[in-house]
């Protein structure tokens, strides 16, 4: 432990009177109890400060946090402030930064106060609040009282080196406390999954939007449920933002105001302020179906956005027929005879010009209609589709943010449910009903006859498997397979469970350049393939994993021949 004096500025010299100040490694003592601290990620060590801190008779642990939102992550945060005082007993006081800090992570607050292993006070976890104070009285000789009763406890104490002592002459209690009646524990209330979905990209939008000083959002709204949860997610917001407003936070108030530009507006109707601050926009194509087009107007007009609908086919037309006065040909989908790359490339012409008519609507739509400001162009594309390189390369997945890019489409699917239930956003049941589609090859009898899965070669719960194995657990395509081989020995052989990992991994490394431009997206899940910060990996792989490969296939072989030799000896 190491302290050294250190010589304050002049300014607050002549404000105290005090020259230096004990800096280091110390702990605070009044004349009734002793206090530490700890630095946000300590709390989350194998061996914490306040492990050492408690058997050096530190009765009160704080904690300036900044934790930032990962789905589920609650759990594992409260679990650790408990743990920290039910082993060693004492009070242990987590605050935690909130709102969006000009990135890709939100921080959730989820301030609390725990007392020997059971919580006594909890903060709100998402909320436009920008701050929130939590009180609790406790007695100080109930920690005494419990570190009393853990003899191995005061036999370890024996041995620690002891903490600088700062003396403070201050008392936190007083003569007349016995009156005051302490707090008893609570049970925390944890959100689910859909509710985090549903909170927490809308709080991040919220803070996004009224820092950048634009007038609101634009999404392409295909009527799929990709772009249909990031619909709900903004009216979520919106729904946030007149609540905050009832509750008299005038600091939402005001930025409501300046964002639609009107000094005496006060947001109370969710959907009518969605009409204010979002338009979304289906850009249908000779490819289209007439199902997706009414899914999403029928949303749009649910949720009270400002809807357009429009026809790509000009454009890309004209695209097409550029290139094909060029070179003198003309690609034709696979359907009418062509190639792969040319019915990749047509495709992705129709993908890129509504990226091009999102970001000129996100412009001057506001514009068309008499109304000053522009609009922040959303994206839609999941977590699961970024991993497997299922999108093109400055489509719509190019934004300038996307609340969804880190959450699993499983997740989605979950998220949409609730929002039938709890937004009564009856719409969203055809959504869900339907098999996901890009809509981008001709349509077979005026019906969808290209689907997602079928696409990528693989499922979306598939998907999200790889992702964790491959990010959380640190797998490659052999340490890959050796787990799955038994996580899905009931459904698949060895020889099938190959054929999937290195289908994953060939298109995974395929497309991994695609993450270099990926739009920023709230962070939500570990297993984010974001570029940017969370999984920072080469975008150039040998794509043909030839040594990794080699090792499957003679693990494959090996187990073939151990079941055989093993039904050989049944019989």
């Amino acid at each position: 432990r190491h302290v050294e004096e250190y010589f304050l500025p002049r300014i607050i010299q002549e404000v105290t009177g005090q020259e230096t100040v004990p800096f280091g490694d110390a702990v605070l003592a009044t004349k009734d109890t002793c206090l530490g601290a700890e630095m946000c990620e300590e709390l989350w060590t194998p061996n914490s400060p306040h492990i050492e801190m408690g058997l050096d008779g530190v009765e009160i642990f704080t904690n300036s946090s900044g934790s930032h939102h990962v789905l589920r992550k609650a759990h594992t945060r409260v679990d650790l402030v408990n743990s920290a005082t039910a082993k060693n007993g004492g009070i242990y006081i987590l605050a935690n930064q909130k709102g969006c800090d000009g990135d890709r992570l939100y921080y959730d607050g989820c301030a609390m106060i725990s007392m020997n292993g059971e919580t006594v006070a909890q903060g709100s976890q998402f909320s436009l609040d920008d701050v929130e104070v939590l009180v609790a009285t406790l007695d100080l000789e109930d920690v005494r009282s419990y570190r009393a009763e853990i003899s191995s406890r005061n036999l370890a104490a024996s041995k620690v080196n002891p903490y600088p002592r700062v003396k403070v002459n201050f008392t936190l209690s007083c003569p007349d406390d016995v009156a005051v009646p302490t707090c008893v524990p609570i049970q925390w209330r944890y959100h689910s999954p859909e509710e985090e979905i549903s909170l927490g990209p809308a709080c991040w939008l919220w803070d996004y939007l009224r820092r950048s000083k634009q007038a609101g959002f634009l999404l392409p709204l295909s009527g799929g449920i990709d772009s249909s949860a990031t619909a709900c997610i903004v009216y979520s917001m919106c729904h946030q933002v007149c609540l905050a407003v009832k509750n008299g936070n005038a600091d939402v108030l005001a930025d409501a105001r300046r964002i639609v530009h009107e000094e005496t507006y006060i947001p109370e109707d969710p959907r009518e302020f969605c009409k204010r601050v979002f338009t979304t926009c289906y850009m249908a194509s000779e490819n289209s179906s007439q199902d997706t087009c009414n899914r999403a107007k029928l949303l749009a007009e649910q949720i009270g956005s400002y809807h357009i609908n429009l026809n790509i086919d000009v454009a890309v037309k004209a695209v097409v027929g550029i290139f094909s006065v060029v070179t003198g040909r003309t690609p034709r989908f696979s359907v009418h005879g062509g190639s792969s790359r040319e019915s990749v490339a047509l495709q992705n012409v129709q993908a890129r010009i509504r990226m091009v008519l999102a970001y000129l609507f996100a412009q001057l739509s506001l514009w068309a209609r008499g109304l000053p400001g522009g609009l922040l162009v959303l994206g839609s594309a999941n977590v699961d589709e970024s991993l497997r390189g299922y999108l093109t390369k400055y489509d719509c997945s190019s934004a300038d943010i996307n609340p969804i890019g880190g959450i699993s489409k499983t997740d989605l699917k979950n998220f949409i449910q609730y929002c039938i239930e709890n937004f009564q956003l009856t719409a969203l049941r055809s959504i869900m009903s339907a098999p996901p589609t890009a809509e981008l090859e001709p349509l077979v009898d005026g019906q969808v006859a290209q689907t997602d899965e079928a696409d990528m070669g693989m499922t979306y719960a598939e998907l999200s498997i790889y992702g964790k194995l491959r990010k959380i657990g640190k797998a490659g395509p052999y340490s890959m397979f050796c787990k799955l081989v038994n996580m899905w020995k009931e459904i698949c052989t060895p020889r099938e469970v190959a054929s999937k990992v290195k289908h994953f991994f060939r298109m995974y490394s395929v497309n991994r350049h695609k993450m270099t431009t990926l739009t920023p997206s709230y962070h939500a899940e570990n297993y984010s393939p974001d570029d940017n910060r969370f999984d920072l990996r080469p975008f150039l792989y040998n794509t043909t994993w030839s040594w990794q490969f080699r090792c499957i296939d003679k693990q494959v072989n090996a187990l073939l021949s151990l079941c055989g030799f093993i039904a050989e000896v049944l019989t």
